[in-house]
């Protein structure tokens, strides 16, 4: 699995002119391609009369899904260079769409390659992107007595504690960077004096 990736902050749209042509780009989280497909459908909705609504969305840390569109630019001068950029900025689970309006001015193949991964680029500056990394997903569990001071002691130290309940004992979830586990280990038993229980389960991603 990767370590970490990029993604957005969130959605927006980034606007440039280049010789009289609009390029509008749209970016926005996507969990899945199927996401990543009904965002392309929802912009050229939006944008009916545009020239080419082009489009790129990387899903999977691993960029396992990788899909790229010219939608009627000459080949390889829109959706591949979109997609490169992605790529390059290592940004994933994302998608992009480049909605242009001719403005009369032919670019050329190497215009139009620079315009639409240049497009990309200064949106994903505008938007801002997020580090994601990887994380082991752990349980502790301790008596009612130590549960408080563990809680607090673990926010202190800035564990990710991603939920708390409460039965017979306590039980904290948590994320921890893989590095850590065994230092984990032993902070733990000692801050507890070996009375709490550790069980590591599986892996997720979540901000670094």
């Amino acid at each position: 699995m990767q370590e970490q990736y990029l993604t957005l902050t969130r959605a927006g749209v980034h606007e440039t002119e280049i010789s009289r042509s609009r390029f509008l780009c749209a970016l926005a989280p996507a969990a899945t391609e199927q996401e990543a497909q009904d965002f392309v459908a929802r912009i050229r909705k939006e944008h009916p009369t545009a020239s080419h609504n082009c489009f790129a969305y990387v899903i999977g840390a691993d960029a396992s899904v990788q899909k790229a569109s010219d939608d009627g630019e000459p080949g390889g001068t829109a959706g591949v260079p979109m997609l490169q950029m992605l790529m390059r900025r290592e940004v994933r689970y994302a998608v992009a769409v480049v909605t242009r309006y001719y403005g009369g001015v032919k670019l050329g193949a190497g215009g139009l390659i620079r315009a639409y991964g240049g497009a990309v680029g200064e949106a994903l500056d505008a938007v801002g992107t997020v580090t994601r990394r990887r994380f082991r997903l752990a349980s502790v569990t301790v008596d009612h007595q130590r549960a408080g001071k563990l809680e607090n002691d673990l926010r202190a130290t800035g564990r990710a504690v991603r939920e708390v309940r409460y039965a017979e004992a306590v039980t904290i979830e948590i994320a921890l960077p893989d590095a850590d586990v065994e230092s984990f280990r032993g902070w733990l038993a000692d801050t507890t004096a070996g009375a709490a229980v550790l069980e590591l389960g599986g892996e997720a991603y979540g901000d670094a």
